[in-house]
């Protein structure tokens, strides 16, 4: 793009930000048609236009810039534009991406407090608010896509979660699958991980959970446990030697050019959620909950779509970057469910702390092994 066209579309984009029409400008930018002034001002009068329409006004906060979506299944236009069309035009969807009002569990008070309508956040955030979530960490339980698909839109984890979260104040809209946690090795690190025996003295940054804690360490590794915001640093300077986020994540957070390998254990999914504010949504009519739930399957089904896209592109790019991929066989994967994996007996006191029985836990993992509705790629 040479230097005229991008400042063009950066006047584009301050005017419309100047103008108040920020969501506009963010549009306009998602679609690449900043650099065109006449539709820059179509997109502007368009979303003044359903604005002004609407009878209700909803706020969905996330974490991610709006191109995250090529990488990293968010799909946070997508159910802007649902919400809106399968509302009638009733409901204005104003996006506030990239952090802007928090990320994480920021925005997951912001949504509690109603302080914003809705957002998107991990589901290691609720955890908190239904412990039960947390079991999603267990290894092997549902870190397959679609073990995880199957789990979440099952009637058990339904019947299981959505009242305790409700209880809390928040309504889940959808699901989002992004993929698996992998085992990422940093350059002039320890090489290829392909079996627990390679993570031997491995210093694997991990964060709060004790759950992951514990299965790193059950396959041999050193769990390091380091600040989100301290991991590239950590990495690059070796005080961690390899982390864990799916391949799209180590993408947009920038990991590219400090990773050599890349190792799909398929252990624990790296999975986000929108939740609404459960008072604002019940103080809606009928036609606009059931235009925001149907918006909702829309877009779950786009992003299961999504999915191996956004992994293609992710790898792509990374590999640009020297990194090498490594996907195992069923026999390679068992070794690590041998070491790890929930069937072990380790993990009976946790089963029963989050779940609240091992019967419900086994609810849970015959959930997670039928198939349902939704299908999506696995890693």
């Amino acid at each position: 793009m040479n230097d005229e066209v991008k400042s063009l579309e950066r006047r584009n984009f301050l005017k419309l930000s100047a103008s108040g029409a920020f969501t506009a400008a963010m549009v306009a930018g998602a679609a690449g048609m900043l650099w065109s002034e006449e539709a820059v001002a179509q997109t502007a009068k368009e979303e003044r236009e359903r604005q002004k329409a609407a009878d209700h006004v909803m706020i969905i906060g996330t974490a991610y810039v709006l191109g995250a979506s090529r990488s990293y299944p968010i799909m946070q236009l997508d159910l802007k534009e649902n919400i809106q069309n399968a509302t009638n035009g009733k409901v204005y969807v104003k996006l506030a991406p990239a952090g802007q009002l928090g990320a994480g569990g920021a925005l997951v008070e912001k949504v509690q407090t109603g302080t914003i309508q809705a957002a998107q956040h991990s589901l290691s955030n609720f955890a908190p608010f239904a412990p039960v979530i947390d079991l999603i960490n267990m290894p092997y339980l549902c870190g397959a896509n679609q073990r995880f698909v199957n789990l979440v839109h099952s009637k058990t984890w339904v019947d299981a979660v959505h009242p305790k979260v409700e209880a809390k104040g928040f309504k889940p809209l959808l699901y989002v699958v992004i993929d698996p946690r992998v085992v990422a090795v940093r350059k002039g690190g320890a090489g290829a991980v392909k079996a627990p025996s390679d993570m031997d003295g491995i210093k694997f940054r991990v964060p709060g959970s004790k759950m992951l804690q514990q299965y790193y360490r059950m396959v041999g590794a050193n769990p390091t446990p380091v600040a989100w915001g301290e991991t590239p640093s950590a990495i690059k300077q070796g005080v961690a030697d390899a982390l864990d986020p799916s391949v799209g994540a180590l993408f947009v957070f920038g990991f590219k050019d400090i990773l050599s390998h890349v190792t799909f254990t398929q252990a624990v999914p790296d999975s986000q959620v929108y939740s609404c504010n459960l008072e604002w949504f019940n103080s809606m009519p009928k036609d606009i909950q059931d235009g925001i739930m149907f918006a909702s399957e829309i877009t779950a089904h786009q992003n299961l779509a999504k999915v191996p896209s956004a992994r293609n592109y992710a790898m792509a790019e990374l590999r640009k970057s020297g990194v090498e991929f490594h996907s195992l066989s069923d026999s390679e994967l068992q070794v690590w469910k041998d070491a790890g994996g929930y069937q072990r007996s380790e993990w009976d006191d946790l089963k029963k702390e989050l779940a609240g029985s091992m019967d419900n836990f086994n609810a849970l993992e015959e959930a997670a092994s039928t198939q349902g509705r939704y299908y999506v790629h696995d890693a």
